[in-house]
């Protein structure tokens, strides 16, 4: 279950030593989702500006609206020819200024989780176990990331 505790302590960026999030909860803009507003921020060097209506700082994270299944396997071969996916989504939305004095545009950050249908049963180890690399590799490499996003450089 996606719940997460406020404050969100946020992995290391150049410049952002022990940043901290204080998030209250907002509606998400489907009824499916769950979406957090950062109301508060603390311990980085440079101070981002919170959430405002013109400058949006939040999270939103989306479940599929209608799970789907695993099909019956075909009575000859055996096989599942099509195997759908329950997408899950998490979308960060933050104002960003493109250009001093112009107006705040908004960056997005999405991930999106594919699950077969199906694994979540079979296969709930490897399942966790793809989405705690993921997780660790963006945690472990955040402000790489971060200096790429900001000088292209990889």
């Amino acid at each position: 279950m996606w719940s997460p505790s406020s404050p969100v302590t946020g992995a290391a960026q150049t410049g952002f030593t022990s940043p901290t999030y204080t998030t209250v909860d907002d509606v998400a803009p489907e009824n499916n989702g769950k979406q957090l507003a950062v109301s508060a921020v603390g311990g980085a060097g440079n101070t981002p500006l919170v959430h405002s209506v013109s400058s949006p700082f939040t999270s939103t994270f989306v479940r599929p609206k209608q799970f789907k299944a695993l099909g019956k396997a075909n009575p000859v071969t055996g096989l599942i020819s099509s195997v759908p996916r329950n997408v899950y989504k998490l979308i960060t939305r933050k104002g960003v200024i493109p250009l001093s004095g112009q107006p705040s545009t908004t960056m997005l950050i999405t991930t999106l989780v594919e699950v077969p249908a199906g694994a979540d049963i079979a296969d709930p180890v490897a399942v966790r176990a793809a989405l705690s690399l993921h997780f660790g590799l963006l945690g472990q490499q955040s402000a790489g990331v971060g200096d790429t996003g900001v000088t292209g450089l990889m």
